[in-house]
Order: structure tokens, then C-alpha cells, then sequence
């Protein structure tokens, strides 16, 4: 039996409907909790970040993971008590604090009542980063539009290379996938404390311009097909285009993958959520084009009778 999109075409569709409803449930919830849909990081909100890490030169100091309460306790004593804090690393010996903007005399009182409360750090290790309120509204603006004018250009592009139908699917499918890494990225938020910043932005463009790309592979088969094949049925046209692109596709993803997945593992902690967020989305570029634009295409062909190229 050969493989076939268009038959199972409502599971492909009850599937992804349920992932997204998921999705937009940790979205609300996170709403509720952040005022925004995913957790902000640093670059959207404003602030100050800290990462300070134990001295484990010192006999002893890393014997133990970083103590939460005494983070806290430190905390609330300079009236930050409600900063955010996360641990890092498997040892949990590096503290990452999001607190508002601190000036230079306020950060060294910081990491003197933490050195006290948790341990010695290594001032080599520490990091700082500081980013305005305004600094992040307009980055948060310019990211935003950004993903808009990107939405715009690849709608004109398909109109003008296809026709309207196969645009307007893409677009579908493309929608498809970056809800999906936001639904995935707010329930990370939720559950694992991940913050997104201007990186995930960057992310989100690569992914739409990775998703679009795909689609298009499969159009084009598909096109070809129809122009080859006028008589033969869409949903045949559409199953056997899919097949003849299925090979490209599934080993332009698998190399993509490896790259992400090495950068993922060797990329550092600042470029984690980055990787997480390409991987992510890369793998539902690949799914929306084979499973949610192809069977649309024929689903809407079929109802409206519509064989042209």
C-alpha cells in the first residue's frame, strides 16, 4: 500500500488542532502568570541579570548545591525580593537572578550578601546584563513587526509564484508552525522556567523562512503533476507528488537536525533556548508541509473542482 496524506487527512488535522489547543491553554495560563503569552526574558522586559557561580577552588564551597532560601533571603534583604531566580547547570552551582536595573554599587552589595549567604563565587565567572525599559518595548516592537513584514513578503511571493489557493495554504501552514514552537516555548516557560528573548525572535523568522521553503519544494512537484496529469484526481496528484518530494524532504531535515542538535550541545547556555527553538520549529516546518499544506490544497481543489496550475 503506498503512502497516502490525503486519506488520513483528518488525522493529520485532529492531531495538530490538539497540540495547538494545547498550546494556547499554557499561552492563557501564561498570560495570567507573566502578562504575556511566554515567559519575557531580560531583552522584552528591562532590567538587570546576574549569573553568579561558587568558587569550587575553595575546600568545600561546591560540596552542596546552591541553597534557593538563602538566594532569597539575600535577596529580600536589599528589598529584591521579588527577583527572579533560576539555578544552572546539573550541580545546580550557578545562580542566574532577573532583577530590576541595579547601578554598579547596588550589584557588588549583591554579590557580597550572596558570597556570604551561599559561599564564596568566582569573580571571573560572573556575568551581568543590563537592559532598559524602553530598550526592550523596542525590541519586543521591531521583533514583532518584523514577523508581520515577513508574513506579508511571503504572501505576495506565493501569490505572485503560485496561485492564490497554494499562498493561501501555505500561509496556513506556516501560521501552523510557529504557534506550535510558541505553545511549546510557553509550556517550557511554565514548567521549566524558560525565558525567551530577542534570539527566539530571530528564531521565528528562520523558521517561517525554513517552513516556506519546504512548502514550496512540494508545490512545485505538484504543479508539475497537474500540468502533466490534468485528468488525473487532485487527491492522487497530490499523494504522488508527495512521495516523488518525500526523500528531499525528510534529508534536508535530517541534516538541518544534526547541525541544531550539535549546536544544542555545544553551543553554550546562551544559544540553548536558540537551538530548542529551531529544532522545534524546523521538525513542525517539515510536518505542516507534508501533512497540513498538501492535503489542504487537495481538500479545497476537490471541493471546488479546480484542476488548473
Amino acid at each position: 500500500m503506498k503512502f497516502s496524506v490525503t486519506q488520513q487527512k483528518h488525522l493529520w488535522w485532529s492531531l495538530s488542532l490538539v497540540l495547538i489547543l494545547a498550546g494556547l491553554i499554557a499561552m492563557f495560563i501564561s498570560w495570567q502568570q507573566f502578562g504575556a503569552p511566554l515567559r519575557p526574558g531580560l531583552d522584552f522586559t528591562g532590567g538587570t541579570r546576574l549569573q553568579f557561580e561558587l568558587d569550587c577552588f575553595q575546600p568545600g564551597n561546591c560540596a552542596k548545591p546552591i541553597n534557593l532560601a538563602q538566594v532569597r533571603s539575600a535577596l529580600a534583604e536589599l528589598d529584591l525580593a521579588d527577583s527572579s531566580i533560576q539555578l544552572l547547570g546539573k550541580e545546580q552551582q550557578v545562580v542566574s537572578i532577573r532583577t530590576l536595573p541595579l547601578n554598579v554599587d547596588q550589584r557588588n552589595k549583591l554579590q557580597i550578601v550572596l558570597s556570604q549567604k551561599i559561599g564564596a563565587l568566582a569573580d571571573q565567572k560572573t556575568q551581568i546584563d543590563t537592559v532598559g525599559p524602553t530598550v526592550g518595548q523596542e525590541l519586543f516592537t521591531s521583533g514583532l513587526l518584523s514577523l508581520l513584514v515577513a508574513f506579508a513578503g511571503i504572501g505576495v511571493y506565493l501569490s505572485l509564484r503560485f496561485r492564490s489557493d497554494y499562498a493561501v495554504f501555505a500561509i496556513i501552514a506556516l501560521f501552523h508552525d510557529i504557534v506550535m514552537t510558541l505553545g511549546i516555548f510557553s509550556v517550557l516557560g511554565l514548567v521549566l522556567g524558560t525565558e525567551v528573548d530577542s534570539l527566539f525572535v530571530v528564531a521565528l523568522l528562520t523558521i517561517a523562512g525554513f517552513s516556506v521553503t519546504d512548502t514550496v519544494v512540494i508545490y512545485d512537484r505538484i504543479r508539475e503533476n497537474i500540468n502533466l496529469h490534468p485528468a488525473q484526481p487532485i487527491d492522487e496528484l497530490v499523494d504522488e507528488s508527495v512521495r516523488q518530494s518525500l526523500t528531499r524532504s525528510l534529508n534536508t531535515v535530517f541534516t538541518v537536525m544534526l547541525t541544531l542538535f550539535s549546536l544544542l550541545i555545544f553551543g553554550g547556555e546562551t544559544l540553548k533556548n536558540f537551538s530548542i527553538a529551531l529544532i522545534s520549529g524546523f521538525a513542525m516546518g517539515a510536518y505542516s508541509s507534508i501533512f497540513i499544506a498538501s492535503p489542504l490544497l487537495a481538500w479545497w481543489r476537490s471541493r471546488a473542482k479546480v484542476q488548473q496550475h
